[in-house]
């Protein structure tokens, strides 16, 4: 099948960041006395940024956060993203081969404007991604994944209907979102386990970003 438009997730699909950001999220967790690695920061909020935190501590310790905790977290991660992060191997080659094959693309992340304006800039990717194809969960009145609402925004500004979308998602909601609102999804497997991906609803799953132009 040949899609209309490609829809990219932002964090672990174009941009390098959710090693750094759950490394951050699951030092300051343990710091505040809640105890969690690297691995299960990604189990519990991979995909959600950081909306249920508070929840999964209420539930897993009967302990509260902070309430500037999401704040303060960000504060952490955007520093360790103007040190680290990178775009993921293979982005820009991928996006500039979209855009010669004359094949539209857009971004549609659950974070907010100031978390991707920070990611694309210090990546170099803004090159490849104006303001009007990039969508954040702003847009939808902060509605993220797994509901559909952000996808089929995109696919509407962009006058694609949501049949003819392929989404990229490395998450579970990420995954459902795309489901959800009709569209085919390659579930990206370079952090999340092939087989979550799948039992999510991915159509096909790739290992490389590389792999994309084989499927559009």
């Amino acid at each position: 099948m040949s899609h209309k438009l490609v829809i990219f997730d932002n964090d672990g699909v174009l941009v390098d960041s959710e090693r750094i950001s759950h490394r951050i999220l699951s030092g300051y967790l343990t710091e505040l006395g809640f105890p969690m690695t690297l691995e299960e920061s990604v189990h519990h909020f991979l995909g959600t940024a950081g909306r249920n935190v508070h929840e999964v501590v209420a539930d897993r310790y009967g302990g509260h956060l902070p309430d500037d905790f999401i704040a303060r977290w960000h504060e952490r991660v955007f520093a360790a993203f103007r040190q680290d992060l990178t775009a993921t191997p293979g982005a820009a080659d991928l996006l500039t081969e979209l855009r010669r094959r004359g094949i539209p693309y857009c971004l549609a992340s659950s974070s907010d404007r100031a978390w991707i304006d920070l990611t694309l800039d210090r990546t170099g990717l803004r090159d490849h991604l104006r303001p009007e194809i990039v969508f954040s969960a702003e847009d939808v009145g902060g509605v993220g994944k797994p509901a559909p609402d952000l996808f089929l925004h995109a696919a509407a500004s962009l006058g694609v209907h949501a049949h003819d979308c392929l989404v990229v998602e490395d998450s579970p909601n990420g995954v459902l979102a795309a489901r959800a609102a009709g569209m085919d999804v390659l579930g990206f497997t370079a952090l999340t386990p092939a087989a979550r991906l799948q039992a999510a609803g991915a159509t096909t799953l790739i290992a490389a970003l590389s792999e994309v132009i084989n499927h559009q």
